[in-house]
């Protein structure tokens, strides 16, 4: 492998089940090491998971990454958003993490928008209505569940808070993480005191926000992974906001994740505030913002779907007028935390392709319907949609994107798009470089574009359809009648 150019960095994507490191050329965006390790996820009526195997991944995904990681600069972590991760005053986990696609704070969160003014007024004050994603409803579901694990509560972060501490000793969060809290107002940029006095959540377990741009710290000796002491730390952020980094995103460029969960989003220069609680009003890691919408079932809800069928993933076959609304976990958007999948239409005649074909439309009308909520009003809607994530390779994924969206559609080729906005936000930090610019100067968007098909309305409005008409019992709570 040829010598580096310039200065290495390390950039580390902890997502929900797995981290992934890579150790990035400064100078060229050349990815020069790289590794990654598994994370296990409960199963059952939460998902959580504990933040100490977090460390142990990212220590293995280092080793694997061999002396390239000894030689970095500067070190960024992006990781999975909203998790609740409570820790004593030795700084050890309280109890697992609660997970972002854990939703058993769905009744804490009806109740918290209710509370405290009601829709319109949580996004004025928060860019976002929360739901039970968001780490104000996990809070307030452990203090009414668990009283005994709050009281042991001494500090309270998010994932990506959790491994910098770690690295630096300090409690340092982000702008573009803290957005996705509920207890962080868009308005101000600070904590909402009224927020945290009504959940019981002293300001004072919470994080340092570092500003864009600044040095979270360096990494103390008492560690385990292969960093000199004193290597510069970067502040981090959450996935998607390290994503939009990765891709080097100007204002008004549509985004679709297609990962665990599926994500539309675009950076504005304008605060998002949605009274709908369709769009999520985040910040972005650069002093922007990061409107968007998310759903719970992509993926992962697809594959399991193939794997009932007895299919490859790619077995999909056309024509067909059933309708399968993949909502294994419940649902984010739509609205609806108690779903579960739902089957509409099966006659004698539809095949197990067809029934697959139909998962794949299900998770991408949701991700679609969003979209235009995300997007300015001077958003080019020419421009390409770029397609990123686990299933943007895959060719059904694909294929349903065009059909659905009637837009271009450009897959990235760069992988691994959070670890790189990681490695690019630690690179700001030694150039000086909007680690946005950074990405572009790598040139990480680029692409094949795959050219735009005539929109399939009919399919659109036969879901729309049958998601209306089904309403009442994917909103009925588990037990109801």
């Amino acid at each position: 492998m040829p010598a580096a150019e310039g200065p290495l960095v390390v950039g580390v994507d902890s997502s929900t089940q797995s981290t992934k490191a890579l150790v990035v050329d400064v100078s060229t965006g050349r990815v020069v090491a790289s590794g990654q390790a598994p994370h296990t996820v409960s199963s059952g009526a939460g998902r959580e998971s504990d933040p100490r195997q977090w460390w142990d991944a990212l220590r293995e995904a280092l080793r694997q990454c061999g002396d390239a990681a000894r030689e970095a600069s500067a070190v960024s972590i992006g990781g999975q958003q909203h998790g609740l991760v409570t820790l004593d005053a030795r700084g050890e986990p309280v109890r697992p993490a609660l997970l972002w696609n854990d939703v058993r704070s769905a009744p804490q969160a009806s109740r918290l928008v209710e509370e405290l003014g009601g829709a319109k007024a949580w996004a004025e004050r928060a860019g976002s209505v929360p739901g039970p994603s968001f780490t104000v409803t996990k809070w307030a579901w452990l203090a009414e569940n668990e009283p005994e694990a709050v009281r042991a509560t001494a500090a309270v972060r998010l994932p990506h808070d959790y491994l910098t501490e770690r690295l630096t000793g300090q409690g340092t969060t982000d702008r573009g993480d803290s957005s996705g809290t509920g207890w962080w107002a868009t308005a101000t940029e600070t904590y909402d005191a009224e927020v945290l006095a009504h959940v019981g959540l002293d300001p004072a377990l919470l994080p340092r926000v570092v500003r864009p741009g600044e040095v979270a710290g360096t990494v103390r000796d008492a560690h385990d992974l292969p960093f000199s002491k004193g290597t510069l730390v970067a502040a981090g952020t959450g996935d998607n906001a390290a994503a939009a980094l990765g891709l080097g995103l100007r204002p008004g460029t549509p985004v679709l994740s297609l990962g665990t969960s599926g994500t539309v989003y675009a950076v504005s220069e304008r605060r998002p505030a949605d009274p709908t609680g369709t769009v999520a009003g985040f910040a972005d890691a650069h002093g922007d913002w990061l409107p968007l919408a998310c759903t719970l079932n992509c993926t992962q809800a697809v594959d399991r779907v193939a794997a009932l069928l007895g299919l490859d993933r790619e077995a999909v076959e056309p024509g067909t007028n059933v309708t399968l609304l993949p909502y294994l976990d419940g649902e984010r958007t739509p609205a609806l935390p108690h779903a579960s999948g739902l089957l509409h239409g099966l006659r004698h005649d539809t095949t197990g392709g067809q029934l697959l074909q139909a998962a794949y439309d299900g998770a991408v009308h949701s991700l679609l319907g969003a979209l235009d909520l995300v997007l300015d009003a001077d958003a080019d809607i020419s421009a390409p949609l770029l397609l990123i994530g686990g299933g943007a390779r895959g060719a059904a994924w694909q294929q349903t994107v065009r059909r659905l969206s009637g837009r271009a559609v450009q897959v990235p080729e760069a992988k691994e798009l959070v670890a790189l906005g990681a490695a690019a936000q630690a690179a700001g930090l030694l150039t000086g470089e909007d680690p946005a610019a950074v990405a572009r100067r790598w040139d990480t968007a680029h692409g094949p574009v795959l050219e735009a098909v005539e929109r399939d309305e009919e399919t659109l409005a036969r879901i729309s359809g049958v998601l209306s008409g089904a309403a009442p019992l994917l909103e009925r709570e588990p037990g109801g009648r």
